[in-house]
């Protein structure tokens, strides 16, 4: 008998928006530390040079050789720049086996009408518009290539409603739908999922919980479980609202 370990097989090209912080960094370093290839986005120059310093050095090759890991400056509210970077992946070669929409904001606590039209709009572009983007533009290589696993970052707030982050619940309701909608628009091979990563003290936490953000696990140690849970995610769990 073969016994498969959890989270162990071949090295992945992995895809993870928001890696220069919180829970996409956490997941950004612990998946490299396995093995598997990240192509990351995030809109920090600086904290994109700050996380290569902390990626694990890529086998010694010749200089010629590409990097194994590909770090890019992008905004995934902008439609124009998605599609130059999935032109940009097909062309390196780096299409992914598993997409994580990580990157998220929320609103600061404010009554629906306290809330001004520029912030709201802030929270659905980039919570909302900001998946449809990847979707649109890396769903079609994992179609062509007849298999890919897109996780849609949920939250608690997505299957809930709290006071005060109504545009944040709102926006991770619509991610719940859209993701069991496109669940049933995907081939054989291809399959996405709305994943909670359950209560992080993350900034986007401390933004609503203040100082007790802190009684929570940090991104780095929630990484290891969220994971192996993500490397273990298969067709079977196409349309499926999974929480780490």
């Amino acid at each position: 008998m073969t016994v498969v370990l959890k989270g162990v097989g071949a090295p992945k090209t992995v895809l993870i928006t928001g890696v220069s912080r919180g829970l996409g960094r956490a997941l950004a370093l612990e998946l490299a530390k396995r093995g598997h290839a990240i192509i990351g986005f995030a809109r920090s120059q600086e904290k994109i040079q700050g996380l290569l310093a902390e990626l694990p050095s890529d086998d010694p090759a010749p200089s010629s050789s590409p990097s194994k890991h590909l770090i890019i400056q992008a905004d995934i509210r902008s439609d124009t720049s998605i599609k130059e970077l999935a032109r940009l992946v097909v062309e390196t070669r780096r299409v992914p086996d598993i997409i994580v929409n990580n990157a998220g904001t929320i609103n600061k606590n404010n009554k629906i009408w306290e809330v001004p039209a520029e912030e709201f709009d802030t929270v659905i572009d980039t919570n909302i518009k900001g998946v449809a983007n990847i979707l649109r533009h890396f769903l079609p290589l994992m179609i062509e290539k007849k298999q890919g696993i897109i996780v849609n970052m949920s939250s608690g707030w997505g299957r809930s409603a709290a006071a005060e982050v109504a545009p944040y619940c709102a926006s991770k309701w619509a991610i719940e739908g859209l993701t069991r909608s496109v669940a049933k628009e995907l081939p054989p091979g291809v399959a996405v999922v709305a994943l909670s990563p359950g209560v992080i003290n993350t900034e986007l936490l401390a933004s609503c919980f203040g100082s007790s953000s802190a009684l929570y696990q940090t991104p780095e140690s929630w990484a290891p479980k969220a994971a192996t849970f993500i490397l273990n995610l298969t067709v079977e769990d196409n349309g499926a609202s999974l929480t780490v």
